[in-house]
């Protein structure tokens, strides 16, 4: 089972603290949490100031139990922990989405299980999905599951910065710090 608070730590560590880069349309943002999500998660205090166990009470409420990751969590840890930092970065129906695609992708035409929807929610579909791939595929399985899913999100980083040069300032930083 992943553990939340490592990946809490790890994630807060990544993020750093206070930053408002010019070329961030989130803003003011501190342990990685923007202002705006900060307001709408009930903090009204200066950006600087936020203590880190509210961004990680807003981190686990918003990208870690909402999103049901933490079904996931059981089933296969190391899927988990990628929806969980894809999710905080891209949002977690994104993250979903990449999980659902690259099950639907290597489900060999559907002789392994049907096809999930690409909804972006973790729901009791994308479970079985995932729990009858890691049987059928075996110990190797998990780890090819993680490497399509890191595939689908580099590509959607370069997308991003194909299509708002401002966003080539963090392209580096996001392939070499949020993939692998």
């Amino acid at each position: 089972m992943t553990d939340i608070a490592y990946l809490l730590n790890a994630l807060i560590v990544r993020e750093g603290g206070y930053c408002n880069h010019p070329a961030d349309r989130g803003g003011p943002t501190n342990w990685g949490i923007t202002q705006a999500v900060a307001r709408a998660n009930g903090y009204g205090g200066e950006m600087r100031a936020l203590p880190r166990a509210e961004a990680e009470r807003i981190y686990r409420q918003l990208y870690w139990d909402a999103p049901r990751f933490d079904l996931i969590a059981s089933i296969a840890p190391k899927i988990a922990e990628e929806l969980f930092d894809a999710g905080v970065n891209m949002g977690p129906p994104v993250a979903a989405r990449f999980l659902q695609r690259a099950l639907n992708a290597l489900n060999r035409s559907g002789k392994d299980f049907a096809d999930v929807a690409l909804d972006g929610a973790i729901g009791p579909a994308t479970q079985r999905a995932l729990s009858t791939f890691l049987s059928v595929r075996g110990g190797k399985g998990e780890a090819v599951l993680l490497k399509a899913m890191q595939a689908l999100r580099g590509e959607r980083y370069i997308a991003l910065a194909e299509g708002r040069p401002a966003n080539e300032a963090f392209l580096y930083g996001w392939l070499s710090n949020r993939i692998g």
